[in-house]
């Protein structure tokens, strides 16, 4: 698997708090191309491997035009009342051309689909900067938004039914907001994880009830749009134990009044903190990191080996338009299994950048564990190809080829991974669970039979497509595709 990023500019070394990290210790940089031709805003994986990005239409044409002449001419437009331009790119992640669209991607086994317009709404009220997740039950949830003090479902279950959340506004700064783009996670117990400005609450949404109220995190510095630090929901372990943990990491964003200040041209300095919690704990309390290098609006990304990538962002300012400066360009690995103090890991910067960075940069950030030096450890999956009806509590097997080394049960370990919904620094529904492995056998001749259990419940996995790994001593497979039901 691999993502697309985006380059901004500089590179600023800060030291660790607790040690000094290792610096640009690995990973590469390809430059895909010099331009996509919009500027993608949101972005999703497809289960065809190919990645679709989306712009916003009101700020007139982008600089890709359409096949065959095509535009969409829309006289209630306020900016473009007849636009020849895509602004929903489809592409490859590895270095093809992009080929706009003006309907959905087409993947082979899709029918060709035409929107009529770029954007359809199926909310009862139209809302910008709202967070989506996956339920166990196969609807979405969708969250707050700019002055949407509630959720809702899709598909719906009653005809109009936004639901009042309070927590939202009790978390929205007047002017600011800082509750935008809340960070949303399915707890283990079925219930959500939701994060807005500097608290947490536990959520039942079943029965409209807050469960549990996490600490305010040290400092009380926002996190959340447009004070834009980014989330994950740490790897999922042990998922055969009764209690399964589940942590929560928050890194980044910009101080109090960063936002307000940067309208007056005044940037400041980004926070350079990470928050961990174990929101399962009976007494759950944050405890803090300082990280390397300091962002607003980086991006977190679970990697299949279980640690996470930590890219994109700005040394200071804060998230809005032309808002931030000082482009952090060298990414960093967060090791959550490793003991405070020797968890963070600076990569490599691009090299392929000067002084002058175009915008609308396509590039590629590849880990050190993707280099050919590791093939010899490296997994390649040879059975099954793709697993489309796997189920809850069951022991499947899947089968590798492993060049040199020996694999044992202690060695190799199974991964999912959902792939998120990405947008202003966080991705939506993204997921990672270590499966239990059950028994490793070798059948000769460098192939392996490794037998996997799949978690237990929906809570654990929403049902969906997930890319399946192999990970052999710390270096993973090449993904392939299942359908957990």
């Amino acid at each position: 698997m691999s993502a697309p990023t985006f380059i901004l500019s500089t590179l600023l070394l800060l030291q660790l708090f607790f040690a000094s990290p290792t610096c640009a210790a690995g990973g590469s940089w390809q430059l895909l191309q010099k331009s996509i031709g919009i500027s993608a805003m949101h972005m999703q994986l497809l289960r065809n491997d190919r990645v679709i990005m989306f712009d916003r239409t009101d700020f007139g044409p982008s600089n890709l035009l359409l096949p065959n002449g095509k535009c969409l001419n829309d006289p209630t437009d306020t900016a473009l009342q007849l636009d020849c331009t895509a602004h929903l790119v489809e592409t490859n992640s590895g270095p093809s051309p992009s080929k706009p669209t003006s309907g959905a991607p087409r993947a082979a086994s899709w029918p060709t689909v035409t929107w009529s317009k770029p954007v359809v709404s199926t909310t009862v009220n139209g809302g910008w900067y709202a967070t989506n997740h996956l339920l166990p039950d196969g609807r979405q949830i969708i969250v707050g938004g700019r002055g949407q003090f509630n959720y809702e479902f899709i598909p719906k279950i009653v005809v109009a039914n936004k639901i009042n959340l309070p927590f939202l506004s009790e978390t929205n700064d007047k002017g600011v907001e800082n509750n935008l783009y809340p960070f949303v996670f399915l707890n283990v117990d079925g219930n959500l994880f939701i994060f807005a400005n500097n608290r947490a609450i536990l959520f039942d949404y079943v029965n409209n009830k807050v469960v549990r109220t996490y600490p305010t995190i040290p400092g009380g510095e926002p996190r959340s749009y447009p004070s834009t630090g980014s989330a994950v929901l740490l790897p999922l372990k042990n998922l055969k134990a009764s209690a399964i943990e589940a942590e929560v990491l928050v890194c980044g964003g910009a101080p109090k009044g960063a936002y307000l200040q940067s309208l007056k041209r005044v940037f400041m300095k980004a926070l350079d903190t990470c928050a961990r919690i174990t929101i399962t704990d009976p007494n759950p309390q944050w405890v803090m990191e300082t990280m390397p290098l300091a962002r607003v609006m980086g991006d977190m990304i679970l990697l299949p080996d279980g640690n996470v990538l930590v890219i994109n962002g700005a040394g200071s300012g804060s998230a809005g338009w032309e808002q931030g400066r000082d482009p952090v360009l060298s990414p960093f690995l967060y090791r959550p299994d490793n003991s405070i103090g020797s968890r963070f890991e600076v990569q490599t910067q691009p090299p392929f950048l000067g002084c002058t960075i175009p915008r609308r940069h396509y590039s590629a950030f590849s880990p050190a564990y993707m280099d050919a030096k590791f093939d010899n450890q490296r997994p390649k999956i040879v059975a099954p190809k793709s697993m489309s009806g796997m189920r809850y509590r069951k022991r499947y097997t899947i089968q590798v080829v492993v060049p040199g080394g020996t694999v044992d049960e202690n060695s190799v370990s199974v991964t999912l991974f959902a792939p998120a919904f990405n947008t202003h620094s966080f991705s939506m529904n993204q997921r990672l669970l270590v499966l239990e492995n059950d028994k490793v056998t070798a059948m000769g001749n460098s192939v392996y039979n490794v037998d996997a259990t799949t978690p237990r419940s929906g809570n654990l996995a929403p049902s969906g497509f997930y890319l399946l790994f192999v990970v052999h001593q710390g270096i993973p497979s090449q993904g392939i595709w299942i359908k957990l039901s």
